[in-house]
């Protein structure tokens, strides 16, 4: 019990000097222009309308049980999130936390009165792109990774703008991951997109 928790202290403290890394160490004012408009719904919203669109004007019905699927996806993400994470460990966001007062770059107009583990911005973006990537990776081959490049630039967004640790992003990250697969095997398993065949 006592190499454990001296363990989950060791990992506290490098998560913490992997913050000011991060969020201090590495800022320069391009990304300090760009890193908090990432993160804004204003942002990410247009290329998800455009893949919704996509699905139903390419697979018609089957594109709509994508869309549905698609959000199903963030509602497994946000709801595990939430209350399978958060709301059992409590942890403070690094732009709250005692600990780190002084030691944070915080870039948007609030830090926000949730819990910082996991982070939910990481997670939902993450089995978004999953999904996505499970689902169109036999249409479009390797583009289809751009998605999980996509997710992990937003999920480092929140540590740079200072309302993340990286072990909220790593563990919101993981999660995406899990949850994307799993609706993507199933969306697979049930319907699979496929292109009309030409005549």
């Amino acid at each position: 019990m006592f190499l454990l928790s001296g363990f989950w202290q060791q990992l506290i403290l490098w998560d913490q000097r992997a913050f000011t890394v991060l969020n201090g160490k590495l800022a320069n004012p391009v990304f300090d222009q760009v890193m908090p408009w990432l993160r804004t719904p204003l942002f990410c919203a247009p290329l998800y309308l455009f893949l919704a669109v996509f699905a139903l004007f390419n697979f018609r019905q089957r594109g709509a049980w994508w869309c549905l699927f698609f959000l199903a996806t963030v509602a497994l993400t946000d709801m595990a999130g939430n209350y399978g994470f958060k709301q059992v460990f409590e942890r403070i966001r690094p732009c709250n936390d005692p600990v780190m007062e002084g030691h944070v770059r915080l870039l948007i107009d609030h830090c926000g009165a949730g819990y910082s583990f996991v982070s939910n911005h990481a997670a939902n973006h993450m089995g978004m792109a999953v999904f996505f990537l499970v689902t169109f990776r036999h249409l479009i081959g390797m583009w289809a990774w751009a998605g999980v490049a996509w997710a992990l630039l937003v999920a480092y967004a929140q540590v740079y703008c200072g309302v993340h640790y990286p072990l909220d992003i790593a563990g919101g990250a993981l999660l995406g991951v899990i949850a994307g697969s799993i609706t993507g095997w199933l969306f697979q398993d049930r319907f699979r997109l496929s292109l009309p065949a030409h005549t």
